[in-house]
């Protein structure tokens, strides 16, 4: 089944750590997917904070996201939009949320408020705060 929506890193730690945007973010997840780049950012950024891997992993585990491999084609359709990075202080993964919503042909949603004065990219971007 195709997911409704790629969550960007900063989206579901907004749910996680029940952030402004969070009902949002938790009303998509049985419908959301996530990109391997951006799963493996909410697992770093709890273990950061103190969690274990087996923790963090574990609170991932149950929310029903679709986590999407990073793949070549993923990688080369980043590292197309770079110049984003330069002009709009997109990170990697940043890109890689957006990469993979345009290739699913679905919404991109962020916590991140600068998305929303990006050029047209032909993705459809939701920001929940």
């Amino acid at each position: 089944m195709k997911p409704a929506v790629v969550l960007d890193a900063s989206a579901l730690l907004a749910a996680l750590f029940v952030e402004i945007g969070h009902e949002r973010v938790t009303s998509l997840l049985g419908r959301a997917a996530i990109s391997a780049v951006n799963y493996s950012e909410v697992l770093s950024r709890q273990i950061r904070m103190g969690a274990s891997f087996q923790l963090a992993t574990a609170n991932l585990a149950g929310l029903n996201l679709r986590v999407i491999p990073w793949d070549y084609e993923l990688a080369e359709a980043a590292a197309d939009l770079s110049p984003l990075g330069w002009t709009h202080g997109l990170s990697l993964g940043d890109r890689a949320c957006l990469a993979t919503a345009r290739k699913l042909g679905v919404t991109a949603v962020t916590a991140d408020r600068n998305w929303g004065a990006l050029p047209a990219l032909g993705i459809h971007i939701e920001v929940i705060r």
